[in-house]
């Protein structure tokens, strides 16, 4: 039962102090993570709820946070907040994936998964970007060599987003790592280890036996 509360403790605790403006380097982040370890940790009546919220919650106050240090730039315009949401489609795949886990899988797989996690967010957020462009970047036409832009160059004057790939991978594997580990640390016993697993397919009775002629 102990585990049961500190996990998620410790999850949204790292997350959210991960937030911190300037604490980690672009795209270097906790919350492919946090997405993805929840669907495999978490009690189903927390794993979708509970780290979209907290991410939310985090959010809202970037949001004005960013708003407040560059006045000029409107965070709150329609075109960002639709490029913001499709980040919680990104999420959502990633607790999805995370479910599709057991509790009990090595670490090295976790990563795996972990891994597999960041490739989408990855994905689905820079096509967003191009898609909604809410900074009006010039190379991100509507073709596909704008789309092949934003998922490779980026914008102009900035890091390319190669490198964000790459922070995104490395902190996408690193933090699975450490809260699988956090997991494996904080349960009591062989049964809480396998906390949050799927109850497994009842199986058909088993028919008896004809008698043999």
């Amino acid at each position: 039962m102990r585990s049961k509360i500190i996990l998620p403790v410790i999850f949204i605790a790292v997350f959210a102090l991960s937030r911190i403006p300037g604490l980690m380097p672009l795209n270097f982040s906790v919350a492919y993570a946090f997405a993805f370890c929840a669907g495999v940790f978490f009690q189903r009546r927390l794993v979708w709820w509970l780290p979209l919220v907290v991410i939310l919650a985090t959010d809202i106050g970037l949001n004005f946070y960013y708003q407040h240090k560059f006045p000029d730039e409107n965070v709150w315009s329609a075109g960002n907040l639709a490029n913001l949401a499709f980040n919680y489609v990104a999420y959502a795949a990633l607790i999805f994936l995370g479910r599709r886990f057991k509790p009990q899988t090595s670490i090295i797989t976790l990563v795996g998964g972990g891994l597999l996690g960041a490739i989408l967010f990855y994905l689905i957020t820079n096509t967003a970007s191009w898609l909604f462009n809410p900074f009006h970047n010039p190379e991100y036409a509507r073709t596909l060599t704008g789309w092949i832009i934003a998922l490779t160059k980026g914008v102009g004057g900035y890091p390319s987003t190669w490198e964000f790939f790459r922070n995104t991978l490395l902190s996408g594997g690193l933090f699975t790592a450490l809260f699988a580990a956090a997991e494996k640390l904080t349960a009591e016993s062989p049964a809480e280890k396998n906390a949050g697993a799927r109850e497994p397919e009842p199986e058909a009775a088993e028919q008896p036996e004809e008698s043999k002629a």
